[in-house]
């Protein structure tokens, strides 16, 4: 019995060992198997393409009145009377304020006082050095008393045009004691009040009229600016956009555009010291008065059009470690390439880009995480509408300040 039991353990032991080669021998057969290869990563890439590019800059300005008149005395004398209300429309010519008339009526009637009598003297004075003239040859008169006789002619004559520009000056200085408006626009407050004595030509205003239907918008453009686009243009690499090259956009202070296009009337010759940069002066019309003068504003101006643009969505375009722009492309063995870039600026969700990129290159937009160059990768079409953002999140479409260098 008990041989019996050690040829039980035995036989067990038996079992378990063979079991065990086994185990061994498959795991052996499996580690020699061929690894599965890991699956191409699939990317989505967009095939850039040459567009006619619009580009604009946007600058910030300030309004200013088209034209401004400060209204002054031209006579010193008692303010009467104002004949208009703050702040309201007045016409050119309305009559805005009343001095005291009496003292320059009164000034006026002596001048045309002397001017009778300087007239009525005269007659006389001309027959009496005609007839000294007539008798002189005779030798009736002296040559001495006929000197004196036209020498006194010809002093009533001057005395008539004296008393004559006498009457003129009283009747200008009696006009005077109207004040009327220069010029048709907004009047703003009055720095009189009727009773005070106001003097010729004052420092002080009595009140200032602004016109602004249109209005003026001052752009400050800085000459780097304007060099490079000067350049560009000569270069070749813009063109003036037609009639329409000096039509003007206007954002205002809250971010809505002014629903009216202005005229670029001129760019200034004389360059600011302490920026810079020349001012750009645009006309905008202002039915409305939704412009006063001194407001914030963005104006929209358009540099020229671009026939050879080249348009990337933003999504496409990374950084390096150095903060410079780069891309990956897709050759045509299907193998990821990096691109360096240098961009212009931003047109609304997509850069506009001066090197780095050809007509038919295949840019990635989607999948670049999965990439690195050299690798070979499966090409997908883009769905541009699947990746929109939407509406209420959508990118500012204004134009852009240029980025140097891709900055």
């Amino acid at each position: 019995m008990q041989n019996n039991g050690i040829v039980s353990q035995i036989f067990k032991w038996s079992l378990f060992l063979a079991a065990l080669s086994v185990g061994f021998l498959t795991a052996g057969c499996e580690c020699r198997q061929t690894p599965v290869p890991p699956p191409v990563p699939e990317v989505s890439t967009v095939t850039m393409q040459t567009r006619k590019v619009m580009l604009s800059t946007e600058l910030p300005g300030r309004t200013a009145p088209f034209r401004i008149a400060e209204i002054r005395p031209q006579v010193s004398g008692l303010l009467q009377k104002r004949f208009f209300r703050e702040g309201s429309h007045v016409k050119a010519g309305q009559v805005l304020y009343q001095i005291d008339p009496a003292p320059f009526q009164a000034a006026l009637d002596n001048a045309r006082a002397g001017l009778g009598k300087a007239e009525a003297n005269l007659p006389a004075v001309r027959l009496r050095a005609e007839r000294y003239r007539e008798v002189l040859a005779d030798k009736a008169v002296s040559q001495q008393d006929y000197d004196d006789a036209a020498a006194a002619l010809k002093q009533a004559q001057a005395e008539i045009q004296y008393w004559k520009a006498q009457v003129e000056t009283a009747r200008i200085n009696l006009g005077y004691c109207r004040i009327n408006a220069p010029i048709t626009g907004r009047i703003g407050r009055s720095n009189m009040t009727e009773g005070a004595i106001v003097t010729a030509y004052q420092p002080v205003e009595l009140a200032t009229i602004q016109q602004l239907n249109p209005i003026y918008v001052d752009v400050p453009q800085s000459t780097t600016e304007l060099l490079r686009l000067k350049r560009r243009l000569e270069d070749g690499r813009l063109k003036k956009y037609g009639t329409n090259q000096n039509k003007v956009k206007l954002i205002l202070e809250d971010g809505t555009p002014y629903p009216q296009e202005g005229i670029l009337q001129f760019r200034d010759v004389t360059v600011d010291p302490t920026t810079g940069s020349v001012i750009l002066r645009v006309v905008f019309p202002n039915p409305e008065d939704v412009l006063l003068p001194g407001m914030f504003v963005q104006a929209v101006i358009k540099e020229g059009v671009n026939e050879q643009g080249i348009l990337v969505p933003q999504q496409g375009v990374s950084r390096d470690r150095k903060g410079n722009p780069v891309a990956l492309i897709v050759d045509a063995s299907d193998n990821v390439r990096q691109r360096m870039l240098t961009l212009d600026r931003a047109i609304g969700d997509k850069w506009l880009v001066s090197a780095g990129l050809a007509p038919g290159d295949q840019l990635i937009v989607e999948g670049m995480q999965r990439v690195r160059p050299g690798g070979t990768v499966k090409v997908v079409p883009f769905n541009e509408n699947k990746t929109r953002r939407r509406p209420e999140a959508e990118p500012d479409v204004r134009p852009q300040k240029r980025t140097d260098g891709g900055a």
